[in-house]
């Protein structure tokens, strides 16, 4: 899976897992990275989005209107 977004370039951040005894161990957050496959200017465009990302070009697909992708 890959670690990051390629429209918003959303990725892993880190920190610590804080314990009772106030231990700091190392930790990451992930995003939810998925690929999928987008139609752009009549192409098809094989894309890994995060799920904020996939959910706001799903709407704009539903609505009719340009989907909001990067020149890549």
């Amino acid at each position: 899976m890959p670690g990051k977004c390629d429209l918003c370039g959303k990725s892993s951040q880190f920190g610590h897992n804080v314990s009772h005894s106030k231990r700091h161990t190392n930790r990451r957050w992930v995003p939810n990275i998925h690929p999928v496959t987008l139609t752009i200017d009549g192409k098809l465009k094989r894309l890994n989005l995060c799920t904020r990302c996939l959910r706001t070009q799903h709407k704009i697909s539903r609505v009719g209107s340009k989907p909001i992708i990067p020149a890549l």
